[in-house]
């Protein structure tokens, strides 16, 4: 995907489709109709919502293309006055408010609502809106929108009533107002607006070459993975796999139980068949091919390693120019953790007590393994294998067996039931409502109450079923929070209208939809993400709801109500058999809460390894080779393969989302499990829900117009701390524990460092 002069988001590589709208790229030319901008969105009815089943191709691209010409005209208009009063040929701007960022509002306003609607029916009916077409709205759109961040006359005047702290003569810059200032003024410094001269020239020339870099980088892997193909005939070798798992990868669906089976890098795929595949050849087969794609060791036509280095150096350079130390550096401007020590102190008190954590686990398993009849010590591709086995066996949970006592509609209540208790809402569906597909339910969002008002604060649309060959499917991803329209101060009336789209099971022959646990926690998590969007009080729609909000802290929301999920209470009122509605067996409700601490320490290494890596990758100009050399034994028990370059193949750090912000994976789940921590203190009905109320008063209404860190203080009175995590995974120790763990306090462990220099 193309890059230039971008926002924050998107420099910092935030260049997901998916991901919430706010994004800039080059301006892509597409027809447009008309220059006359209607009164309202011309895909919406009188009721304020999309006419969906009336949405087209034509008519998107023809919305899209009459409002990003208001929108580059406004900015226009407000440069061309903004000059004038400089000049002294027009009067002074006094409000900035009132006199640019509402004009900016108005006209972004409609856009961002027929972005999320193209973006809605690309996720949920790509036979409507196919990926050529979303693609060509997506950028004309995102083109648009950075126009107002790229404004030179406009970055300096918000940039003096920053420095000034006044909106208008009248009165100081309000909390969001300051916010929202500060947006502007960094999304344009991030952008390389302050850069000119032959640097501005070199800014643009790194820019281009680091996109095309990144294309390269995930292109090869994407190749790499397809390229990869195993097919499996021998039954024997499938006997533990569920068979939903042989249905999805036999190369004849109505063949499962019979074969063959392709076994791929997808991975969706690779993870699930390290942990069902009982022959440890084929794991070993399949690990060694997925650790050391894109590498010299395989096909040097795809090898990614130098791309990895030029993307580095490209990276540097930018922020270099940008004015700052590093890449790392750069990131931290958009980020709650605001600073590389900030970030190393939380990592190393989650090291400090996940690594002797990680090889008590290890022993554990490896001791399971031995009594099952495994000969020889486990190693990296073992742990899946035996993991599953061991969290079968000795803690009785069957992901596939619990899906019974999960059928949707019964979580879908359960969840609303949650949300209307400690959030204070109601939660209503409205039947009748234009919608893309049969199988799509919306549902208004009302105060609680009995003097609450009527009308509604929001609302949004659900999308639950896969639907193949018509809906779109991404390997990883089951689901998604998509915001149609936000609220706004340019336009009082309009609530915000969201659409949680996943690829959910169908009902079947009678069945309902029945979820994996791991489906639930999606729901969970992104009907989190979708309540910040509806609860926001925020009045300005770049800093409404998830917009704005620091990127290590966006995902907090969603990850607080899949804690709360995993609350016995929780899980009792969101399961049922479908057959009988008897409850789900209470050794059942404890095998669910055991797995989220089964191997907790062994996992948050892991984690932590990454989150390291991609700080080093962006801190240091080491040959990449030697940064995982270095790092590798301190996070992982078992030795480094020496012909593994798992680096070259890592997409979300070298050419996706999360360059030098990996570790923010780690810190919003730190930040979530210390704000659930208020709810499991609260004992109490009473106390829960005033706990819950005080969530929404805070996480759920301030969106981006708060720093996150204020918004925590204002909920817990205090910093976060890594305590809570550790708690909830139950690796948590009172006692001083020393350095971190040391590399031989695993039985394995022994001869790593001299075996790693021999490598």
């Amino acid at each position: 995907m193309a890059v230039s002069f971008c926002g924050k988001r998107l420099l910092l590589t935030r260049t997901n489709l998916f991901a919430n709208p706010r994004r800039h790229g080059y301006i892509v030319l597409v027809p447009e109709i008309g220059e006359d901008l209607p009164e309202k969105n011309p895909l919406s009815s009188a009721t304020g919502l999309p006419e969906f089943n009336n949405v087209t191709i034509e008519k998107c691209v023809g919305a899209i293309g009459q409002q990003a010409i208001a929108a580059e005209k406004s900015v226009r208009a407000i440069e061309e006055r903004l000059e004038q009063a400089v000049a002294g040929t027009g009067p002074p701007v006094t409000d900035v408010i009132k006199d640019i960022i509402l004009p900016l509002e108005a006209t972004g306003a409609p856009l961002e609502t027929t972005w999320g609607i193209a973006k809605t029916l690309y996720l949920g009916n790509s036979s409507r809106m196919p990926t050529k077409s979303y693609l060509t709205i997506h950028e004309r759109a995102r083109g648009a929108r950075r126009a107002k961040f790229n404004s030179v006359p406009i970055y300096r005047t918000l940039k003096g009533a920053l420095a000034a702290g006044r909106a208008n003569p009248d009165g100081e810059l309000g909390g969001e107002e300051r916010r929202l200032l500060q947006k502007y003024v960094l999304e344009a410094k991030l952008s390389g607006i302050e850069v000119d001269g032959s640097s501005k020239l070199e800014l643009n020339e790194i820019l281009e070459r680091l996109a095309q870099e990144r294309s390269r980088f995930a292109g090869k892997r994407d190749v790499a993975v397809k390229k990869y193909q195993q097919v499996i005939e021998d039954p024997a070798l499938m006997k533990e796999f569920p068979p939903n798992l042989l249905q999805s990868l036999a190369t004849d669906p109505s063949q499962a139980m019979k074969g063959p089976w392709r076994i791929t890098l997808q991975p969706a795929v690779a993870e699930r068949f390290l942990e069902y595949c009982g022959d440890r050849t084929h794991r070993w087969n399949l690990w060694q091919a997925d650790t050391r794609k894109c590498s010299i060791h395989t096909d040097k036509s795809l090898e990614n390693s130098s791309h990895l280095e030029s993307i580095r150096a490209l990276r540097k350079r930018q922020a270099k120019l940008l004015g700052y130390e590093s890449y790392v550096h750069m990131s931290m401007e958009t980020k709650m953790a605001g600073s590389v020590e900030a970030v190393r102190n939380a990592l190393d008190e989650l090291h400090r007590y996940a690594k002797p954590a990680a090889d008590g686990e290890l022993s554990t398993l490896e001791r399971f393994a031995g009594e099952q009849g495994f000969r020889g010590p486990l190693d990296i591709y073992d742990v899946p294998y035996w993991k599953r086995r061991h969290l079968a066996t000795v803690h009785q949970f069957d992901q596939e067996a619990l899906k019974d006592y999960f059928p949707l509609p019964r979580v879908l209540a359960g969840l609303f039931q949650l949300a209307e208790q400690l959030f204070g809402v109601r939660i209503v569906e409205r039947v009748g409502v234009d919608v893309w597909h049969e199988d799509v339910r919306f549902y208004d969002v009302l105060e609680a109450g009995p003097n609450a008002p009527a009308d509604p604060i929001g609302g949004f649309y659900t999308d639950f079923y896969s639907r193949e060959d018509e809906k779109l499917a991404v390997a990883d991803n089951a689901g998604w929070m998509v915001g149609i329209g936000s609220r706004s101060a340019a336009a009082p009336g309009a609530r915000p209208l969201a659409a949680l789209i996943c690829n959910f099971p169908a009902p079947l022959y009678g069945k309902p939809s029945l979820l994996t646990l791991d489906d639930v926690q999606t729901l969970f998590n992104r009907f989190g993400k979708a309540l910040q969007h509806l609860l926001t009080v925020c009045r300005y729609s770049d800093v409404a709801g998830l917009s704005n909000v620091e990127w290590d802290a966006v995902e907090v929301s969603g990850h607080v109500l899949t804690h709360l999920l995993h609350d016995a209470g929780t899980i009792r009122a969101i399961s049922a058999h479908y057959t009988n509605e008897d409850p789900l067996p209470e050794p059942c409700v404890e095998a669910i809460q055991r797995r989220r601490t089964h191997l907790a320490g062994y996992r948050l290494c892991r984690e932590l390894y990454l989150a390291n890596l991609d700080l080093q990758l962006h801190l240091t100009s080491d040959y990449w080779l030697d940064v995982m050399r270095k790092l590798y034994p301190h996070y992982h028990p078992f030795p480094l393969d020496r012909k593994d370059a798992h680096p070259c193949s890592l997409v979300a750090i070298a050419s996706g989302d999360w360059g030098a912000a990996y570790y923010g994976h780690l810190w919003s789940r730190l930040i979530a499990a210390d704000v659930y921590s208020a709810f499991a203190e609260a004992k109490e009905p009473a106390a829960r829900q005033e706990v819950g109320r005080r969530f929404r008063d805070t996480f759920l209404a301030l969106g981006g117009g708060c720093h996150p860190g204020e918004v925590f203080r204002r909920f817990r009175g205090r910093d976060p701390s890594p305590t809570a995590l550790l708690q909830t995974l139950g690796i948590y120790k009172p006692q001083t524990v020393g350095g971190g763990g040391s590399a031989a306090a695993h039985p394995k462990a022994a001869g790593k460092e001299e075996q790693q220099q021999q490598q």
